[in-house]
């Protein structure tokens, strides 16, 4: 099993910054219904104010292959494309469970 885990930091004030989480993470969440390699997904809202990262996903697949189905399934990219215009940074860790 692969747990891929995934952070952005986001561009904006702080409110356009928190409804573009909000509704990437309603994106996210609904993905396990549409992608059957997607064991699980958790996604978080950054809470703490003295942080800079905003949003981190953890999903669940059975191997890295699937974590490049995930990626290139058209739900993710649609899911992705709610933060493209305001993503700053994203960071990434792939590991075998």
């Amino acid at each position: 099993m692969i747990k891929h885990i995934v952070t952005f930091k986001l561009k904006g004030t702080p409110e356009v910054r928190r409804q573009y989480a909000q509704d990437f993470k309603a994106a996210l969440e609904a993905l396990p219904e549409e992608i059957d390699v997607l064991e699980a997904i958790e996604v978080g809202i950054n809470e703490n104010p003295a942080e800079s990262w905003d949003v981190v996903l953890t999903a669940t697949v059975p191997t890295m292959a699937d974590v490049a189905v995930y990626a290139t399934h058209p739900a993710h990219v649609a899911a992705a494309a709610i933060i493209s215009e305001v993503k700053e940074s994203r960071a990434c860790v792939d590991y075998e469970v």
